[in-house]
């Protein structure tokens, strides 16, 4: 298993005139939390992408537990449970300042060969990289 967690601050243009951050805008959070993941292994999504492999979303969930709210700071918490193949299947777990959880979600994403258009696995490299989390 591999957890990786990032602090995003919820900007006034994330947020519903309540001072709520907009239902849409956890996608976002997510994905920041995955690009922080990333950088953590010593890789990016450019470096993915640049050696021919993009990662689109295929699967987005969400379970809203309470708002997160205008100029608090939240922590990301990204899973990883299970070895990627094809696929990755992430969760996350959103808190709030407090500590509380705020929200949950799953996204699962699909290494596809950028010039094929077809699935495809990941590099050897981020494999190289997960392996030690899944052993």
């Amino acid at each position: 298993m591999y957890i990786h967690t990032t602090k995003i601050r919820v900007r006034y243009a994330d947020t519903d005139q309540m001072g709520y951050m907009y239902y849409g805008n956890y996608a976002t959070f997510f994905e920041v939390g995955r690009v922080e993941m990333l950088r953590s292994l010593g890789m990016t999504y450019k470096s993915m992408e640049d050696s021919g492999i993009i990662m689109p979303v295929s699967e987005l969930k969400c379970k809203y537990i309470k708002p997160a709210l205008y100029d608090e700071e939240i922590t990301v918490k990204v899973i990883i449970e299970q070895m990627p193949s094809i696929r990755i299947h992430f969760r996350y777990e959103l808190f709030n300042e407090k500590e509380e959880l705020i929200h949950l979600g799953e996204t699962t994403l699909v290494f596809v060969d950028k010039i094929k258009n077809k699935p495809c696995l990941p590099s050897s490299e981020f494999l190289d990289k997960m392996k030690p989390y899944f052993n």
